[in-house]
């Protein structure tokens, strides 16, 4: 027996979802595409504005430097130059009360300012005077910086310290700018214009604004990140949502199309069956009934052999079987009449006992609901659950129980029947309602057909699956009649 399904047929399903499916999955890829591209360009952006943030800050530290040795110079000219020349005659930091003095000058003027450091160097290129004083009297410690303020010009130095790549994205361990500036002789009180009497070298720490500013960047990249990641999320909820709704419509689509394509090809078949039945039935009935005159005949004359009765019993199979053709190529339109569900099963009930030893085949019912109606046509109704029943019986040739049981889901009638027969086999699942399919030795394989057809016709559904402890279990749902 063949297992799996048709290749043909697997791909002409899977080829239309795929051709529905390209245009989103182009959608969604640009779409994510650009939700990356958009990022990355943002946290470059934010480096960038954090790399600008840093350069005007090393700007405005160039200008407040500026603006101290300004000060600073003035300060020293005025309250160290002239008093320290007019008292001692010349300037010695050497001495210890001159070196005081410049301290207190120095410390005063830079008080409360962020200055880590300041040393004042002479024309020499010897400190003579420090923060540190373990540092007045070294000598060609001021470099090139030191002769570009020796000649008019000011520097300005940035130090970082730390590792190469945190120092690339602005997470320094220590930073600080060292400015170089001429120590001028003032002509005027407005402005500095004398000569070069030396040069001043002040250290600024700026690591605590760096590390501001590399604070405030990672907030923004972080900041940047969860809106990325919220609207990612956003999106591919999204994107599911639009993928299961286009698989869902595809999926449709494509049931519509087979469902199409099977009501033509049913509706050639029917055609062509019912007038061959139609032309079968009349001569199969002058067969029978000259059969029965034969044998009234032959069971006067005392003759009769058993012969007739094969003949009438093969014609009475065959008239079933042409009556399956009909039905099944030719569904009536059901008279619909408001019905009892109960009614109808317990009356198939009633006859299938009579046609079943006891012994053998039992039947248990289980009627979940009280007694609700549907809008149907009790004969085809009865016929559909006669057929059940009947397959059912038909897979338990040894015996077993037929389950009947009823109850009300969502509006519908739902009627399950399970029987401990062997099951529907592994990928035959669809090819059971096919025309003419049968795994049995006997059979025209339209049973099943012809209870789907009945089924449908009253806006209901049936499926049938294999039980977990074996057997077959058919599920039929119906809805429920409503008044107007």
């Amino acid at each position: 027996m063949p297992f799996g399904g048709d290749p043909v047929k697997i791909m002409k399903k899977a080829r239309p979802q795929e051709e529905k499916s390209k245009p989103f999955k182009l959608v969604k890829y640009f779409t994510f595409s650009s939700l990356t591209l958009i990022f990355i360009v943002t946290v470059l952006l934010s480096i960038l504005n954090a790399q600008w943030v840093r350069s005007m800050q090393f700007q405005k530290s160039k200008d407040y430097a500026l603006v101290l040795i300004e000060n600073l110079n003035h300060q020293i000219f005025i309250q160290f130059l002239i008093p320290v020349a007019l008292k001692y005659g010349k300037i010695q930091l050497r001495e210890p009360e001159q070196f005081e003095r410049m301290d207190r000058v120095v410390r005063n003027t830079l008080h409360s300012f962020r200055v880590q450091m300041v040393n004042i160097y002479d024309m020499n290129n010897t400190i003579s005077y420090s923060f540190d004083r373990e540092m007045v009297g070294l000598r060609d410690l001021g470099g090139l910086a030191y002769k570009e303020a020796l000649a008019g010009k000011t520097t300005h130095l940035l130090e970082q310290r730390g590792y190469f790549l945190k120092r690339l994205f602005g997470n320094t361990q220590e930073s600080r700018i060292i400015t170089y500036a001429p120590l001028r002789a003032e002509r005027t009180v407005s402005r500095i214009s004398g000569p070069v009497l030396g040069v001043v070298e002040i250290v600024q720490d700026l690591s605590e604004d760096y590390k501001t500013i590399h604070r405030f960047q990672v907030r923004v990249i972080l900041t940047i990140t969860a809106v990325m990641i919220a609207l990612f999320l956003v999106l591919f909820y999204v994107v599911k949502r639009g993928e299961g709704i286009i698989e869902q419509r595809a999926a449709e689509r494509l049931k519509l199309k087979e469902q199409l394509s099977r009501a033509r090809h049913l509706s050639t078949l029917g055609e062509m069956v019912a007038a061959v039945s139609h032309e079968i039935r009349n001569p199969l009935g002058i067969i029978r009934s000259s059969a029965e005159l034969l044998k009234k005949r032959a069971e006067a004359a005392g003759t009769d052999d058993g012969i007739i009765d094969v003949i009438i019993e093969e014609s009475g199979r065959l008239n079933n079987i042409i009556t399956d053709f009909l039905n099944f190529a030719r569904p009536k339109e059901p008279d619909r009449q408001p019905c009892m569900v109960e009614d109808i099963l317990l009356k198939n009930i009633g006859f299938f006992s009579s046609e079943i030893d006891p012994a053998v085949h039992r039947i248990e019912t289980d009627f979940q609901h009280g007694r609700v109606a549907v809008e149907a046509d009790a004969d085809m109704l009865y016929q559909a659950f006669l057929n059940i029943l009947i397959n059912a019986r038909q897979a338990m040739p040894e015996g077993g129980v037929i389950r009947i049981r009823t109850c009300v889901e969502d509006g519908r009638v739902v009627v399950v029947f399970d029987d401990h027969g062997g099951g529907v086999p592994e990928g035959m699942e669809e090819k059971i309602w096919d025309p003419f399919f049968t795994t049995k030795d006997k059979g025209t394989g339209l049973g099943l057909g012809i209870v789907k057809n009945i089924i449908e016709a009253h806006d209901g559904s049936i499926h049938i699956e294999n039980n977990a402890d074996g057997g077959a279990r058919v599920v039929i749902s119906l809805p429920i009649f409503q008044e107007e």
